[in-house]
């Protein structure tokens, strides 16, 4: 995961059921806000996907949102924010084209 490599976190702490260090707590709540930014994931969702509750994950983005006026912060944000967009990206853009139709056309 990108937000694990970049801010030097394993990917299974953020899914851990304690909260954790505070290094560990900033890196989910920028991979929950990450998740629900580019990826247009509700916060169900994500909360789902990194066992948390809606609630948690709305509280997560606004935390983001309020670091993002740290100008290192939000310059990091917005290097993960691009790769993410190139990964899915490539990921469309390299799936197998199906030529033809199901009748064999």
């Amino acid at each position: 995961m990108f937000v694990a490599h970049e801010l030097g976190v394993p990917v299974e702490d953020l899914r851990r059921a304690s909260r954790g260090v505070a290094d560990i707590c900033e890196a989910r709540q920028a991979a929950m806000y990450l998740a629900h930014v580019v990826f247009g994931m509700s916060f169900t969702a994500v909360g789902r996907e990194f066992g948390r509750d809606r609630s948690t994950v709305a509280h997560a983005c606004e935390q983001v949102e309020w670091r993002r006026e740290d100008v290192s912060f939000d310059a990091l944000l917005t290097r993960l924010e691009w790769q993410l967009r190139a990964a899915t990206q490539m990921t469309r853009t390299d799936a197998p084209r199906q030529e033809g139709n199901a009748h064999g056309g």
